[in-house]
């Protein structure tokens, strides 16, 4: 039934550079990474009232009582599957995940890889979210972080020896039992069967197996015989997500706890200059008004009471004079001016072919691109909840809250909050998007949390505080996708042979001024900046970069450097087709030539599930294709769009995806969907943030739109069949599309635009 597995995690290159090098920070050692370690010996089989926890495994408060300095990277996944499975006597499987579910999906696929090995019933399967305790990290870098699209592609192989870890335990304890060799045995779906037909359900087996070695070895199966995997699944949060029932970090309740929101500067970096505060206090509901810094060295107010609308009147009731003087106010004009005239010069190379047959090249292509900042704006806005208890060496805090990186934030807290690393115990939350949002070096909404909790408790107020942001507060205030500027020359000849391309960027590196950026900048580039260019065409470019530092946080948004490179690098080559009389699908395809398999079987299953090419569009409507690799994964996209005066309006999507095995069809299907949404986005009028006076012009979804019902087309999503470890699926859905949507309107007015949003009047 089984054979050897030759699975591995091939991770190299997978995630955006910079967040593959704050892993292997982590990875050495730093506090970063360090937590407290659970020796073996400490994984403590765990009986409850209503199962067993199968192996052994550490709850976080034992865990942390440990302190021990060893990196939590030293666990191997063999010494962990208490802590991800749990069996109750009734043959519930409780699956606990190792990342952050935030509509994603993937509190759904880990259990199925898990269920997979184990032969679980899946009617039987359930899951819950990890904490910051050392066992959930990433199995591959060594810390908590739920981002990269590497949820499912870093943890697959540790999720099916978990699986097949427990399946042993619990052949063992029933051949142990009936006094057979286990080897004699089968499972099925969550039953182990006998000699005889006879028959022990996982729960009747629970006890005798927790009782019994983790083995070092085990045999996965062969991905023919998979029965879970593969299959077309539900979410198992899709009841409670439909039925109004499911709980976010923003939901959090805890007796007679407060609620905090903080009035910012309106500038980055501001701080009060004076405080008029009587109105506030006079609100019914408020307990304290409280001065407490923030990110970036900046000053707020926060107004803390007996619940959100308290708190929000009380804020709305501060007289506030803010001190900006001295602090950087950008204005958006005036840095797109600045943008362009940088964008003429040759920055920090990070290619640097010979270009010098562009003067004399037969055709040529000269381009400007501008790419605004953008915000994330996900559903849930911003929010944690803190409990401060015991002093000194005793002190404690508890944190509430979804983010993508528990361990980070937890060493944040600690140090915010002078209290132990082991000290301080998050309990990671089902958040409501985030996009890279609750991703960030400097934890800043978790320590705007933590201070306000520890102000709160200097003024007497015990009780835990939730720090609640708005939309207005996150989109006025938060972090960005930053603004690039693109200038591109390209010489080409007639045959759409390209004989040089110089290219320069101009945008913020998103860790410059973090303390991440000694090693995730290198020579001088932010590799987030140039991830998908010039991939997979073999083409000799010069690339080089310019990092200007203004006042504006910036932040990876989802599929990161993808999200501008993707459209420059799409719309180029559909230019160069169109410019020399080319089919752009033919013309791509055979510039992946023979190297590039994924890419043109991807690109291929979009064009023929389409009708591309056979079928004959309606007068004013044209096709559009791109295709970008990103995490891995390979998106191509085939769309059909029309302009009505002078508005781009798109169609439909079709969607080939190449992202090796497909762990759950439904949940890809989402997954490629939900990024065309995001793409789309970039598209529409009004998405950008502008600045004016340092003042962020933008408030919430009236001035910085979303894609409505009306604008979303039909996305169809194909998968190429595979059998290889799964790839990425979080991000690689968003880049193609809006070049994709782009070249479909220059095939109808003649030229790609060249600024996103689409400003074609």
């Amino acid at each position: 039934m089984y054979s050897n597995s030759t699975d591995t995690l091939d991770i190299t290159g997978q995630l955006p550079k910079g967040l593959q090098a704050l892993m292997h920070k982590a990875q050495e050692g730093t506090e970063i990474g360090a937590m407290a370690a659970l020796p073996r010996r400490s994984f403590l089989k765990v009986a409850t009232a209503s199962g067993f926890a199968l192996g052994v495994f550490p709850l976080l408060t034992h865990a942390q009582a440990t302190a021990s300095t060893t990196a939590a990277s030293s666990l191997k996944p063999t010494q962990q599957p208490s802590a991800f499975v749990r069996i109750d006597r009734d043959g519930t499987v409780t699956v606990t995940i190792n990342r952050l579910e935030f509509g994603q999906g993937v509190q759904t696929g880990l259990p199925m890889i898990l269920a997979e090995e184990l032969d679980a019933d899946w009617r039987l399967v359930k899951s819950q979210h990890g904490n910051a305790d050392p066992a959930y990290v990433d199995p591959a870098f060594g810390m908590h972080l739920t981002g990269g699209s590497g949820s499912i592609k870093n943890s697959y192989t540790q999720y099916r020896e978990l699986g097949a870890r427990t399946r042993a335990m619990l052949v063992s304890a029933a051949a142990a039992q009936w006094g057979v060799d286990a080897g004699s045995l089968r499972t099925q779906q969550g039953v182990v069967v006998g000699p005889g037909g006879k028959r022990l359900t996982y729960g009747e087996l629970a006890e005798a197996a927790m009782k019994l070695p983790v083995p070092e070895a085990v045999t996965l199966k062969d991905p023919k015989q998979f029965r879970i995997i593969g299959k077309p699944t539900g979410r198992l949060d899709a009841r409670a997500k439909s039925s109004g029932g499911q709980s976010y970090g923003i939901d959090v309740r805890l007796p007679g706890m407060l609620t905090a929101v903080v009035a910012h500067p309106p500038v980055f970096a501001g701080k009060v200059k004076s405080l008029d505060d009587a109105a506030a206090r006079a609100i019914p509901g408020v307990k304290a008004v409280l001065r407490v810094p923030l990110d970036r060295g900046g000053e707020g107010v926060a107004v803390v009471a007996e619940g959100y609308w308290a708190a929000k009147r009380g804020r709305d009731a501060l007289k506030v004079d803010w001190d900006t003087s001295g602090i950087e106010k950008v204005d958006s004009a005036q840095q797109l001016t600045s943008y362009r005239a940088l964008a003429q010069k040759t920055g920090t190379l990070k290619y640097d072919a010979d270009v010098s047959k562009l003067a004399a090249a037969p055709k040529k292509i000269s381009a400007e691109f501008v790419f605004p900042y953008l915000a994330h704006a996900p559903m849930e806005p911003l929010n944690c909840t803190v409990q401060l208890s015991g002093q000194g060496a005793d002190a404690r805090a508890e944190l509430w809250l979804g983010t993508q990186m528990p361990g980070l934030d937890a060493m944040a807290a600690s140090k915010v909050l002078g209290v132990a690393p082991q000290n301080v115990k998050m309990n990671v939350q089902m958040a409501g998007g985030g996009f890279g949002r609750r991703a960030i070096a400097s934890s800043d909404y978790v320590v705007e949390a933590c201070n306000v909790a520890k102000a709160a408790r200097g003024a007497g107020l015990t009780a835990a505080v939730r720090t609640l942001w708005s939309r207005e507060d996150d989109i006025k205030g938060g972090y960005y996708r930053p603004m690039h500027v693109h200038r591109a020359e390209i010489g080409f000849d007639a045959k759409g042979e390209i004989l040089a391309w110089d290219h320069v960027i101009v945008g913020q590196s998103i860790v410059g001024g973090t303390p991440f950026e000694g090693f995730m900048v290198k020579d001088g580039v932010d590799g987030t900046m140039v991830e998908g260019m010039k991939e997979p065409y073999e083409i000799p470019m010069r690339l080089s970069v310019h990092h200007p530092k203004l006042n504006v946080p910036v932040l990876w948004w989802r599929s990161v450097g993808s999200t501008h490179t993707a459209y420059v690098m799409e719309t180029l080559i559909d230019e160069i087709a169109r410019g020399t009389g080319q089919d752009p699908v033919a013309y791509r395809l055979r510039q992946f030539g023979t190297k590039h398999p994924r890419h043109t079987a991807a690109l291929q299953l979009a064009v023929s599930k389409s009708g591309y090419g056979k079928r004959t569009l309606t007068a004013g409507r044209a096709w559009g294709v791109a295709v970008h690799e990103s995490f891995n994964t390979v998106v191509a996209y085939v769309v059909e769009a029309s302009v009505k005066d002078n508005t781009p309006v798109l169609h439909s999507v079709t969607a080939g995806v190449h992202c090796n095995l497909a762990i759950n069809p439904t949940s890809i299907e989402a997954q490629i969907q939900g990024g065309a949404l995001m793409g789309l986005s970039m598209c529409l009028p009004g998405a950008a943030i502008t600045l004016k006076d340092g003042v962020v012009e933008q408030s919430n979804f009236g001035d910085f739109p979303v894609p409505r019902i009306t604008d979303m087309p039909a996305v169809a999503v194909f998968i190429v069949p595979s059998a290889d470890a799964p790839t990425g699926l979080g991000e690689p859905g968003l880049p193609p599309l809006a070049p994709a949507f782009a070249n479909a309107v220059a095939r109808l007015t003649g030229k790609a635009p060249r600024e996103l949003p689409f400003k074609l009047a």
